[in-house]
């Protein structure tokens, strides 16, 4: 799709990317907030307007693409689009996504040792202080998080970084995608026949699962598949780690959300950390 961009053009679908990666917290927060929807059902309308988009751009892509979503790997994917979901019940937009990314790069550097990969002094020292930043924004306080959401976060970064994980070397990322969305929202659907005596929504509500879905989830994963093989394993990393702080200013811009202390220095070391670890290991 994106085969002679130009470094211009690679930045910025790169910048869009990350945009509507950060879109995705601060649509279901303020959805979860300001409108009466439930959780299970944003969940269910984001996957399934999500696998719509994704199914048609593949419909209408070339042949000669390989790849297929599989159902294991659709679990991942709707545990964490469910626990994405309640967690912003009651966390933050800026909270949310510091625990998310903060939890899906610990899974990965995780498994990365657990096969054998040997970090370097400055990694290990990354690794630390990335974990003291996560325990530091737990420690009780009146800016602390809900520790129900907080939990529920973690899981869903756990549960996206295995999905990142069982994706490699699966076959084109935007079929296999499209394949994991459309099996993610028969989860989801069968989740609100299980919650539908609490199912509320209105269509405010509606519209905002709508565009996470169709637009930040499943016309940004395309843009970010389409813009990834032009960029370094290391950039691609550590791009990412600046989701948190757009999501952040989303939600101080677009929720009345208030930067804390204990959120700044929380975020500054979690993402200084885990930046350590991925330029560590290219050097």
């Amino acid at each position: 799709m994106f085969t002679h961009l130009t470094s211009l053009r690679v930045a910025f679908f790169t910048l869009v990317t990350m945009l509507a990666f950060a879109g995705n917290s601060v649509l279901c927060r303020m959805a979860l907030k300001h409108t009466t929807i439930d959780a299970a059902t944003f969940t269910s309308i984001r996957l399934v307007s999500g696998a719509v988009v994704l199914g048609l751009m593949v419909r209408f892509a070339r042949a000669g693409r390989t790849g297929a979503g599989n159902w294991w790997s659709a679990l991942a994917l709707f545990v964490y689009a469910a626990g994405f979901s309640l967690a912003y019940v009651s966390l933050s937009a800026a909270t949310g996504a510091l625990l998310l990314f903060g939890s899906v790069q610990a899974t990965m550097i995780g498994r990365g040792i657990w096969q054998g990969e040997r970090l370097a002094r400055l990694q290990w020292w990354g690794l630390v202080l990335a974990l003291a930043g996560l325990v530091g924004l737990m420690l009780p306080g009146l800016s602390a998080p809900p520790v129900l959401g907080a939990a529920l976060m973690v899981l869903a970064g756990v549960a996206w970084g295995v999905y990142s994980l069982r994706g490699e070397g699966a076959g084109d990322p935007t079929l296999v995608t499209a394949g994991n969305f459309w099996r993610a929202a028969v989860l989801a659907l069968l989740l609100s026949a299980l919650m539908r005596a609490n199912a509320n929504w209105d269509a405010e509500g509606v519209a905002y699962a709508v565009a996470s879905g169709a637009v930040t989830s499943g016309l940004g994963y395309a843009l970010w598949y389409s813009v990834l093989p032009a960029l370094k394993a290391t950039q691609a990393a550590t791009i990412q780690l600046s989701v948190p702080v757009i999501a952040a200013l989303g939600g101080v811009a677009l929720l009345g959300e208030v930067m804390t202390e204990q959120f700044v220095l929380a975020s500054v070391a979690t993402l200084g950390g885990i930046a350590l670890v991925i330029w560590g290991k290219r050097t």
